[in-house]
């Protein structure tokens, strides 16, 4: 791609809102490798991953579910529908285009509790000054209130969680399709495509207390937005994930700790492998994108050699942390637009035997927030992080970083260079481009 060209579309999306929406239409068909032509004359649903757009691409790329039969194409606006959708075929290509917003909370929290739950009980029973702080609940029996609070858990576990099959493409019709408590699970599968649907999480009704889990005790909730769970070439493209009308400033506290009810945004685990994560936007969340969920050992022999994931293109938007935290594989995220709230934390966490490489990206801080709080280490694990800008300015992360945190001092270099790239824009420009086009109703 010339000089020019690249200035052109970065021109474009630094317009007026009706320009810069041109101008990701001209950026969508120069990733995806489409012509204008060809967009008229084919149905984005069927659009594939271009050759050599992140991990994704790697073998045999990503094409979901592009061959579908006329039969194997759906149009749902239920939650209901969705899944049967979903379950049509089996592993057939097929395509679920999804018209409006789709509700997968079900009436409310109480249509999913087991006869006999009851949360007042379940805090006096376990309130630290009776219970105390030495032991978890995990062994309480079925009929003690954890017991109860597990089968009404399970209960809403069935209801929100949906298993995609391989060979699927799910894309939002127009610019306000998405689910609201919805849990997608690429599971176990190959050949996934989700693009242009807005996610609203989760909204976990029944967390469980640990008071083992820090000194003071925790409420650990489930449910991601979407998980990539031991699967292989999946593309999540032009998609915006919230907590939407419930962030976690509307959480309650008992026993002097927040009432957690979300979980992530998207998480890449279990040996999943092949991932791009491209022009999405992910918001207002806490605890946002886990690649790779365990230092343990058992969960080595899964990772190691695996979680190849790449990440361009995103807006990280008022997050506290994990954008992403990552563990074991080779990550390459570049051309991130990554903007800091009054609760950040850190962007990128360098975990166990982690490979990535940081490169491109554009962090915008809140005055009086240090560049070194951009890369947080858990583990020894070298790093590559090479022109960034911080507050437009070019700064070396891993430089600020040791600089003032001799104490977790990390290492330059993670040992691989990224190939699977289609275009990498001037980080300078990265904000204007990415803040008008990423997310969904972007896709053009």
């Amino acid at each position: 791609m010339s000089k020019e060209s690249r200035t052109v579309r970065t021109q474009k999306c630094h317009g007026r809102a009706i320009t810069a929406l041109v101008g990701c239409t001209a950026l969508v068909l120069a990733v995806t490798g489409t012509s204008a032509a060809q967009a008229q004359s084919r149905d984005v649903a069927r659009q594939t991953l271009g050759a050599g757009d992140g991990w994704a691409a790697y073998g045999t790329g990503t094409t979901g579910g592009a061959a579908a039969d006329a039969a194997h194409v759906h149009t749902v606006t239920t939650w209901d529908a969705f899944k049967a959708a979903l379950a049509d075929g089996g592993t057939a290509p097929k395509i679920i285009k999804v018209k409006g917003t789709i509700d997968a909370d079900g009436p409310d929290c109480a249509t999913f509790a087991a006869p006999g739950y009851d949360f007042d009980t379940y805090l006096k029973t376990y309130d630290p000054a009776v219970w105390g702080r030495a032991k978890n609940l995990d062994a309480e029996p079925d009929d003690s209130p954890e017991g109860l609070r597990r089968a009404s858990a399970a209960n809403q576990d069935a209801y929100i969680k949906a298993n995609m099959p391989a060979n699927t493409t799910i894309i939002g019709l127009g610019k306000d399709a998405g689910f609201k408590g919805a849990s997608l699970q690429i599971k176990g599968v190959d050949n996934v495509i989700v693009r242009n649907l807005t996610f609203e999480s989760p909204l976990d009704c029944f967390p469980q207390w640990d008071p083992t889990d820090t000194a003071d005790g925790n409420w650990n909730s489930e449910y991601d937005s979407a998980v990539v769970y031991g699967s292989t070439h999946v593309w999540m493209d032009h998609n915006t994930f919230t907590d939407g009308e419930h962030p976690d400033s509307t959480l309650p506290y008992y026993y002097g700790r927040i009432f957690e009810q979300h979980d992530g945004e998207l998480d890449i685990v279990k040996g999943a492998d092949y991932v791009t994560a491209s022009w999405n936007v992910f918001a207002d969340h806490d605890k946002t994108i886990l690649i790779g969920n365990s230092d343990s050992a058992a969960t080595a022999a899964v990772d190691r050699g695996h979680l190849k994931v790449t990440l361009h293109h995103n807006l990280f938007s008022n997050l506290v942390e994990r954008a992403p935290r990552v563990r074991f594989g080779q990550v390459d995220s570049y051309n991130n637009h990554f903007v800091g709230g009054d609760d950040y934390s850190y962007s990128y966490g360098i975990g166990m035997e982690s490979q990535l490489v940081a490169e491109h990206n554009a962090f915008t801080l809140p005055a009086g927030v240090s560049a070194a709080k951009v890369l947080k280490k858990w583990k020894e694990a070298p790093v590559t992080a090479a022109d960034n800008y911080v507050n437009g300015t070019l700064t070396d992360l891993i430089a600020v970083h040791n600089a003032e945190i001799p104490a977790e001092t990390l290492q330059s270099g993670a040992g691989w260079t990224p190939t699977l790239r289609t275009r990498i824009d001037p980080p300078k420009a990265v904000p204007g481009i990415v803040d008008h086009c990423a997310g969904a109703g972007r896709l053009g």
